[in-house]
């Protein structure tokens, strides 16, 4: 195996931020998410605006998640993003189990953009009560066919246990567990157990990845910004999936409710580069390649190959 030089070693690590969201609270029709006494959120947030914060950080790519139930605003979507080469793909907004899934899948996948769909607990939907439908793992398995991935989106243990659920019935379904460190895991000790227990399945499964993302979280009225405050979690988490399972994400601007985007990428940029090189640059981008299967579409983005 050849050695990597000296320069190769200092060179920065591109980074794909495989999670943030775009709307546009200008819109005439105006937009589901945030609401409008969201003070911190609720103003536009376009992949311009995105890019003049993200640029200098290092970031070269990014991959847009759904803020929105409203189907056009898939499309809406995949035409903003083809204006700015620094999105690579979106994660969209489609209801398995409802008659015109397959429909509306075959229209949004013909864009290379779009990667997959995000279900859980958003929207009033749950994962957990669909997983009885034949129609509902029907669609699934025409999303994994597809080439295409699930995001599970505002954890609990019961969409874990889905989760694995829905793993074993699409074992080809590329699956990425969205904001892990921010769920509290359960207080009482057997509930605690089987959690572990399930995440603990999952990684075993192939495919199955988890954004270490909304890391940074209020305490007692307070955001700690030291490491060393959530590092028990983190540790906890890595040791579980391993540095080939996770993905870096900012969940901007939703991230801003905590902290500037500087300061959010600066404590999981001080944990993973503290793993070494080869796993830093797993979780910053080589990942998502497996993951997501993204489009390249700048010279400065990492190559799949």
């Amino acid at each position: 195996m050849p050695c990597l030089t000296a320069d190769a070693q200092s060179a920065p690590i591109p980074i794909i931020d495989t999670h943030i969201h775009l709307f546009d609270t200008a819109r005439p029709q105006g937009v589901p998410w945030p609401k409008k006494d969201n003070a911190v959120l609720y103003q536009p947030a376009l992949p311009a605006r995105y890019r003049k914060l993200a640029a200098p950080l290092g970031i070269v790519g990014a991959i847009e998640v759904e803020a929105s139930p409203w189907l056009e605003d898939n499309q809406w979507v995949l035409d903003v993003m083809e204006k700015d080469t620094i999105m690579v793909g979106t994660v969209g907004d489609l209801e398995p189990g409802k008659p015109e899934f397959r429909k509306h899948l075959e229209r949004f996948h013909r864009n290379p953009m779009f990667l997959g769909i995000r279900h859980g607990n958003l929207w009033g939907r749950d994962i957990s009560a669909e997983l009885s439908k034949p129609e509902f793992v029907s669609d699934l398995k025409a999303l994994a066919d597809a080439g295409l991935s699930l995001d599970t989106a505002n954890q609990n243990p019961g969409l874990i246990s889905a989760a694995l659920r829905t793993k074993d019935l699409v074992p080809n379904l590329r699956i990425v567990i969205d904001h892990l460190p921010q769920m509290q895991p359960p207080a009482d000790a057997a509930a605690r157990t089987a959690y572990i227990g399930d995440l603990r399945e999952l990684a075993k499964r192939p495919h199955v990845y988890v954004k270490i993302s909304e890391v940074l979280r209020r305490v007692d009225g307070r955001v700690p910004e030291d490491l060393s405050f959530y590092k028990p979690r983190l540790d906890e988490l890595f040791d579980i999936f391993g540095e080939d399972r996770v993905l870096f994400g900012s969940d901007w601007p939703n991230s801003d409710n905590w902290a500037p985007y500087p300061k959010v990428l600066s404590v999981v940029r001080e944990y993973f580069m503290g793993k070494g090189r080869a796993a830093a640059e797993k979780y910053f981008w080589k990942n998502s390649v497996a993951a997501y299967r993204w489009v390249r579409r700048a010279d400065n983005q990492p190559k799949r190959g």
